[in-house]
């Protein structure tokens, strides 16, 4: 049986004032918040970041999701009290931006190419 796996890509501005915290953050991400993103069936998590010329500075986000019900997962992730806590730490360092889908904080990109 072949395993499942759907590939999602985001992206959020990152606070200039609050880089630097969002990278000492996340070089140590709390291992309560790891182990419910692999409960939630998440796998090869990364962040990328890319100042551009303008001057802002974007996160890239790539993950992918092995479960069956994404939805479900996803609302199992946000309600668990310790990623609560880290998305109230890490989201005061981003500028989402203002079109993004109801319900988003880091905006969907479309995939439009994926070679395996």
């Amino acid at each position: 049986m072949s395993e499942s796996v759907q590939r999602f890509g985001v992206v959020v501005e990152a606070k200039p004032e609050r880089l630097e915290e969002y990278k000492r953050l996340h070089a140590d991400v709390w291992p309560e918040v790891r182990a419910r993103m692999t409960e939630c069936h998440l796998r090869n998590f990364s962040i990328f970041g890319r100042r551009f010329p303008d001057g802002r500075y974007y996160l890239f986000s790539y993950y992918e999701y092995t479960g069956t019900d994404y939805a479900a997962d996803m609302e199992k992730l946000a309600a668990d009290p310790k990623v609560q806590e880290w998305w109230d730490i890490t989201k005061p360092c981003h500028i989402p931006f203002p079109d993004r889908a109801e319900g988003e904080w880091w905006a969907s990109m479309e995939e439009m190419c994926y070679l395996p």
